[in-house]
């Protein structure tokens, strides 16, 4: 059981970088966010793919900002 300690820590540390990696991805979140808020909104219709190209750009900042993280970035 004293491996999952290392587990937990790797976990916990991840969670903790989320908000900054989140920030960097500001304009891909927002485009992402008023693209289903805009989909859900009295009269529109939320369906599977409506957002899928801001979703993509925003996975891909995800990923950016992740492996820059890896690498030691900011």
């Amino acid at each position: 059981m004293s491996g999952n300690g290392a587990v937990w820590g790797r976990v916990r540390c991840r969670l903790r970088a989320f908000p900054e990696r989140l920030a960097a991805c500001r304009a891909e979140a927002v485009a992402y966010g008023r693209c289903v808020q805009a989909s859900t909104a009295p009269g529109g219709r939320l369906r599977k793919d409506l957002c899928a190209q801001e979703f993509e750009a925003l996975r891909r900042c995800f990923a950016a900002a992740a492996k820059d993280a890896l690498k030691g970035g900011p």
